[in-house]
C-alpha cells in the first residue's frame, strides 16, 4: 500500500512553468507505475500523464503533449509533473495515483489506479 502526497501547485499567468511533485511512501514504490490525473469541479477526473515502473516510459493525453513531462526518481519515491506554457484550460485540482492494474481502458482509465492523494490546485490566469 501507498499513500502519496502532491505538491507545488498554486496561482501562474499564462505561458509560465510549475513543477507538481507527488512524494510517496509505502510498500514497492519502484514496482508500480504512477499517474497524474486532473478535476475540475463538476466534471469528471481527465487523464494528464503516465510513467512505466522503471521511469523509461511515459504516455500524456493529446491536451499536455509537449508541454508536461512526468518523470520520477525511485530513490527519492516522488514522482514529478514538469508543466510549461500553462493555459487557463489547465486550471484544474491535480492528483497522483498508482496503477494497480491493466485493462483495455490503458493508462487513461483512473478505475485503473488507487492511493489517490488530496491534489493541488493550480490555477492559470490569461
Amino acid at each position: 500500500q501507498l499513500q502519496v502526497a502532491e505538491s507545488g501547485g498554486g496561482p501562474a499567468q499564462a505561458g509560465d512553468s510549475q513543477n507538481l511533485t507527488c512524494a510517496a511512501s509505502g510498500y514497492a514504490f519502484n514496482t508500480y507505475a504512477m499517474g497524474w490525473f486532473r478535476q475540475v469541479p463538476g466534471k469528471e477526473r481527465e487523464f494528464v500523464a503516465h510513467i512505466n515502473s522503471k521511469g523509461n516510459s511515459t504516455y500524456y493525453s493529446d491536451s499536455v503533449k509537449g508541454r508536461f513531462t512526468i518523470s520520477r526518481d525511485n530513490d527519492k519515491e516522488e514522482v514529478y509533473l514538469q508543466m510549461n506554457n500553462l493555459k487557463p484550460e489547465d486550471t484544474a485540482i491535480y492528483y497522483c495515483a498508482a496503477r494497480i492494474r491493466a485493462g483495455p481502458g490503458g493508462y487513461t482509465t483512473s478505475s485503473y489506479y488507487r492511493y489517490w492523494g488530496q491534489g493541488t490546485q493550480v490555477t492559470v490566469s490569461s
